[in-house]
């Protein structure tokens, strides 16, 4: 690295880390409750009894899966002004993320309430709890603590998927990376300090990770 490329990295350290403390992180955080949201929703209409909810959870699951995540990005931000509805950038990449998020991790929260044994709505039955209370003050707090470590993973993953917003015109660590490119061409050093950037801060939500599981150990131990 000459004295003129030490001196554009250094120079886009902050820019950088703005864009990910901004744009990147919130947009991560906003889709990613949302998504849980609609996660917990379809997870439950797959348990259902009614067939029409099941069908619609599940079809809406096969969709998401199915078809690719920068596709479905293209489809709203691009696709959707051929019908007249256009959305900012921040909006079309939080409704792509969210959908994706609640496809994925509804599998999440409804195979973490199949684990747990018959027994326990059996025993919550017994003491005259309704199907719903049951669920509520019995199931999903213990399945709350099978999700978290998949769920963490989740949130991880989609920290690195939103390099996919750069696509939709977003402007997060990726997307200062190209532009700080186009001025400065030096593709190579910028896009490895954006990767730098994204593991720096997927480390950090690691650790937090780790912690949560420990502290989640302990609990459950005692």
């Amino acid at each position: 690295m000459d004295d003129r490329q030490l001196q554009i990295f250094l120079d886009s350290l902050l820019p950088l880390f703005k864009a990910g403390v901004a744009f990147t992180l919130p947009l991560a955080l906003v889709s990613f409750i949302l998504g849980l949201v609609l996660a917990v929703i379809t997870a439950l209409a797959r348990l259902s009894s009614w067939r029409i909810p099941r069908l619609i959870a599940r079809f809406y699951v096969w969709v998401i899966r199915g078809t690719p995540l920068l596709v479905q990005l293209f489809i709203i931000f691009y696709g959707l002004p051929a019908a007249g509805i256009v959305l900012e950038p921040f909006v079309a990449a939080v409704i792509g993320f969210t959908l994706s998020v609640g496809a994925y991790s509804s599998e999440i929260i409804r195979a973490a309430i199949l684990s747990i044994p018959k027994g326990q709505w059996e025993a919550a039955f017994s003491v005259g709890m309704s199907r719903r209370q049951a669920l509520r003050r019995v199931i999903l707090p213990q399945a709350v603590r099978v999700s978290v470590p998949p769920l963490s993973n989740s949130f991880i993953s989609l920290v690195k998927d939103t390099s996919l917003a750069a696509s939709i015109t977003y402007v997060e660590i990726f997307r200062k990376a190209q532009q700080i490119t186009a001025t400065t061409y030096e593709p190579l050093l910028l896009y490895c300090e954006a990767a730098l950037f994204y593991l720096l801060f997927c480390s950090v939500l690691s650790a937090l990770q780790n912690a949560l599981e420990k502290r989640l150990d302990r609990y459950t131990a005692g």
